[in-house]
């Protein structure tokens, strides 16, 4: 944020402590570590809700997608895995409860909300149904190798 540095923070010492007087500067250091620890909750509390925001548009499931075709190999070995674990993308961790951001609106039947989670559920769905689909083939596959050599080694 700011870059004070040891030579900077005594010299507002030094200037504090000649206009105030030495009776009110603890009393004024004070303040100004009330005031900084305020502004700083304020800044935590703004980065949840943002957060908070951008985890119900669904910006991580926008970041997974992107990722995805990006790297197909990798994402394709992480669906069988999670498939064979008997997971879902979005089950193998448990989502916390959506919070309107403001708290006293009434939620509306049919909205975002309701949407998003049944673009979510068939989602699911077709994971389950790709990663069942990729088992029922790794199963038919042949489990010798193609060529046997006739003469017995290996």
């Amino acid at each position: 944020m700011f870059d004070l540095g040891w030579s900077e923070m005594m010299l507002v010492g030094v200037v504090a402590l000649i206009v105030v007087g030495p009776k009110e500067l603890p009393n004024l250091f004070r303040s100004v570590g009330q005031a900084v620890g305020k502004a700083r909750g304020m800044a935590r509390e703004f980065t949840r809700a943002m957060e908070a925001a951008a985890d119900e548009a669904g910006v991580k499931e926008i970041n997974r997608t992107i990722n995805a075709a990006t790297r197909p190999v990798q994402f394709g070995a992480n669906s069988l895995r999670q498939a064979a674990l008997g997971q879902t993308s979005t089950a193998a961790k448990p989502a916390a409860p959506a919070t309107p951001l403001n708290p006293g609106a009434p939620v509306k039947p049919g909205g975002a909300t309701e949407a998003l989670a049944a673009q979510r559920a068939e989602e699911r769905t077709r994971i389950q149904e790709e990663a069942q689909q990729r088992a029922e083939i790794r199963e038919a596959a042949p489990t010798t190798p193609d060529h046997v050599p006739s003469d017995g080694t290996t």
